[in-house]
């Protein structure tokens, strides 16, 4: 068997490569992290607006059945408006950035609850 010899000009061939396509690979990372985000982030305007929709319901309040339905990190606002034998309140999730600077808006959800039998 003959003897290979080495070529000493594909040496850091594979890790110029690499370099090369780790931008992309962070792109994509940063990419599902923020569509995770924002999934998130509508799933819990959902449940702010259904708990800030049931505690109004009771009278106790919508912004504090809002705030308590939501993590602690995540700003939420609840709007409510009573019409007769229900009440529906709109509840408003900021959607957070990985990159800073980018703005995705909010996340809106909207639920309505019958009122109290007891009014």
């Amino acid at each position: 068997m003959p003897y290979r010899r080495r070529r000493h000009d594909d040496r850091g061939q594979a890790a110029l490569e690499y370099l090369g396509f780790l931008p992309i690979l962070v792109l994509v990372a940063l990419a599902a992290v923020q569509l995770g985000l924002i999934a998130y982030a509508a799933q819990q305007a959902g449940t702010a607006a259904r708990s800030g929709a049931r505690a109004a319901s009771l009278d106790l309040g919508a912004q504090q059945g809002c705030d308590r339905a939501v993590s602690d990190w995540l700003s939420v606002g609840c709007a409510a408006g009573a019409g007769g034998d229900e009440v529906t309140v709109t509840a408003t999730v900021g959607i957070p950035s990985v990159v800073p600077g980018w703005d995705f808006g909010d996340a809106t959800r909207t639920a309505t609850m019958p009122r109290d039998a007891d009014d």
